[in-house]
């Protein structure tokens, strides 16, 4: 009778944790946009000293697409690197969170901070009500945090890529209202040499993923990633090669590489030069960390430079390469 009750108790173990699997793998698409919802900016981390012209440049491109976009009422804060203090970033993103008639929150802009107010932030209604959180870089935190929650959120452009040189924010800012407004998300990229991937096979999953050093942060915590059958993203900006090498070596031994079916490796920009010579390209690096039996596909457009492609984080996406191209295709949900 004891082995019995044994048993049936890991029985209900298994099941449990194939039901959480099972909401992970099937996460919720928040409600597209349409002409008449309302947006909100907020800044949950850098300063925007000097960047009231940009951020109003952003709300009214919003407001071109027929939608109404309020501002967080602390945006424009200062307190030394930060755009105010956490207690004030974090009152603007918990006020979006909890206003049902927002429909998605988008960051004004990256730099470092979201972490230090995820835990300040309170999630239940946003879970009952969920919304699309949209950025990318330092957003990553976000990205993580509120994958954990089983909902799907947007790696595209920040309210400050307007900054850019327009001719090159085309395709950026295409593709973020496709992705808003719920249109079909689908690139064909020029393969690169050092792609690493078997031709003409279609291969399935999951995106996650974001900034490296932001991924690499979240382990350990409730907002590390399980990329278990899942396609895994990363982009980075301003590391040395042995930086991205520790981070890459840090996500690991963290298992991330064990079951992941494929990387997708952004913009890799600015890589600082270290006094000793690393000896190899960011691309071998990547490779040499990165199991052989693991696909790898480099140059895809998304990252910090001005060619910023939006993506859907937790939605699945199929990728097909030929000697030529290969191509990212995101399902419906």
């Amino acid at each position: 009778m004891k082995r019995l009750i044994v048993f049936t108790a890991f029985l209900l173990t298994i099941s449990a944790s194939l039901n959480a699997q099972e909401k992970t793998n099937t996460l919720i698409t928040p409600s597209y946009l349409k002409k008449g919802d309302t947006i909100a900016i907020v800044a949950p981390a850098g300063i925007l000293k000097k960047r009231i012209t940009t951020v109003l440049e952003a709300k009214r491109l919003a407001e071109k697409w027929g939608l109404h976009v309020v501002l967080g009422k602390n945006i424009f804060n200062q307190n030394n690197h930060f755009a105010g203090t956490d207690a004030e970033r974090a009152s603007d993103f918990q006020s979006a969170l909890d206003n049902k008639n927002i429909k998605a929150i988008w960051v004004a802009r990256g730099g470092y901070g979201s972490v230090r107010i995820l835990d300040l932030l309170d999630f239940s209604t946003f879970k009952q009500y969920p919304k699309w959180i949209i950025g990318y870089s330092d957003v990553t935190a976000f990205h993580g945090h509120v994958h954990n929650f089983g909902v799907e959120t947007i790696h595209g452009m920040l309210a400050t890529s307007l900054e850019e040189n327009p001719e090159e924010i085309i395709q950026t800012i295409a593709s973020f209202k496709k992705a808003l407004f719920g249109a079909p998300l689908s690139y064909t990229i020029p393969s690169d040499k050092n792609n690493r991937i078997p031709l003409s096979e279609i291969i399935t999953g999951q995106l996650v993923g974001g900034n490296l050093a932001i991924v690499t942060s979240m382990l350990g915590s409730e907002s590390q990633l399980n990329t278990d059958g899942k396609i895994l993203f990363i982009e980075e900006i301003g590391e040395y090669k042995y930086s991205i090498d520790r981070m890459l070596q840090s996500l690991k031994r963290a298992g991330y590489f064990k079951k992941v079916k494929a990387v997708i490796v952004g913009d890799i920009s600015s890589i600082k030069q270290n006094s000793t010579n690393w000896g190899s390209s960011v691309e071998q690096l990547i490779l040499e960390v990165v199991p052989q039996d693991i696909p790898v596909l480099f140059n895809f457009p998304a990252g910090h430079e001005a060619d910023n492609r939006a993506l859907i984080f937790g939605r699945n996406i199929q990728l097909v390469a030929d000697k030529e191209n290969y191509s990212v295709l995101f399902t419906n949900n």
